[in-house]
C-alpha cells in the first residue's frame, strides 16, 4: 500500500481504503456509512448524517440520493463527498434552488401522480425565487425544459394554485422542500427509465453546483485527489 501523504496528518502505517457507502444511518464507520456521514468525517466533525458543514436541504438530498441509488452504483457518489463540505449559509434561496433542481430533474420521468406534485413544487420555487431576487437564465431554462417534457402538468398546476386564491404570499418552508425532495428522488428511483442511478447522480451533482454558486465564499476543505478512509477494526 502507498504510505499516506504527510499533508493528510495520519500515521503512515495505517491501512487505507475507499469508503463503503451504504443505506441508512450508522452508529460508527465500522460497517460503512452514508454520504453525509463520510462528509462529517472529512470535515473533522463528530460522526453524523446531519453535519454542520453542509446546508440542511442539500444534506437531505444527499441522504436521499444515497439511499435510493442501487448498491451497484452507489460507490460512484464518493467522488462528490468532498464538494459538499463548506456549502452552508443562511441564504433563503438555497433550499429553493435544491428543491427546484430535484423537481425539474424528476418531472419528465416520474409517474403521473408524482408529476402533479412536482409541477406545483416547481412553480412554488420559481415564485419564491422571484420574490427573493429573481431567477437566472440557467434556472429559467431548467424550468422550461422540464415542463416541455410534461406540458399537461403545467396547466394542472396553475389551476390547482389558482384554486387557493392569494397564494403568492405563501412561504416555502424547509418541510415543503423536504417533501419535494422525497417525491422527486423516489420518483426518479422508481421511474421506468434505463438508468435512474445516472439521473440521481446528475441531480446531486447539479444541486451541489447550484448551492456553490449561491454561496459567495464557501468554507471548503483542501481538495483531495486520492482521499481514502482508514480500515476500522
Amino acid at each position: 500500500m502507498k504510505p499516506a501523504r504527510k499533508s493528510q496528518q495520519v500515521h503512515t502505517d495505517t491501512p487505507w481504503l475507499m469508503p463503503v457507502l451504504s443505506r441508512g444511518k450508522h452508529r460508527t464507520a465500522r460497517s460503512g456509512g452514508c454520504f453525509m456521514e463520510f462528509a462529517s468525517y472529512l470535515a473533522g466533525e463528530s460522526w453524523s448524517d446531519h453535519p454542520a458543514c453542509t446546508h440542511p436541504t442539500l444534506a437531505s438530498l444527499a441522504r436521499m440520493v444515497n439511499d435510493c441509488t442501487t448498491d451497484k452504483a452507489r460507490s460512484r457518489l464518493t467522488g462528490l463527498i468532498p464538494s459538499v463540505i463548506g456549502l452552508n449559509g443562511d441564504d433563503p434561496r438555497i433550499k429553493l434552488l435544491v428543491a427546484l433542481r430535484a423537481a425539474t430533474a424528476a418531472l419528465p420521468v416520474a409517474n403521473g401522480e408524482r408529476q402533479r406534485g412536482l409541477a406545483v413544487g416547481i412553480l412554488s420555487c420559481e415564485r419564491q425565487l422571484t420574490l427573493t431576487g429573481g431567477t437566472d437564465p440557467g434556472t429559467d431554462v431548467m424550468i422550461r425544459t422540464a415542463f416541455s417534457q410534461a406540458p399537461d402538468t403545467l396547466k394542472w398546476a396553475h389551476e390547482f394554485i389558482e384554486s387557493f386564491g392569494n397564494w403568492s404570499h405563501t412561504k416555502f418552508t424547509e418541510r415543503e422542500a423536504e417533501s419535494v425532495l422525497r417525491v422527486a428522488v423516489q420518483g426518479i428511483a422508481e421511474a421506468c427509465i434505463d438508468n435512474p442511478d445516472e439521473r440521481l447522480f446528475d441531480l446531486l451533482s447539479g444541486a451541489i453546483d447550484d448551492v456553490a454558486r449561491a454561496i459567495p465564499v464557501a468554507t471548503t476543505v483542501e481538495a483531495v485527489t486520492e482521499w481514502r478512509m482508514p480500515v476500522l477494526r
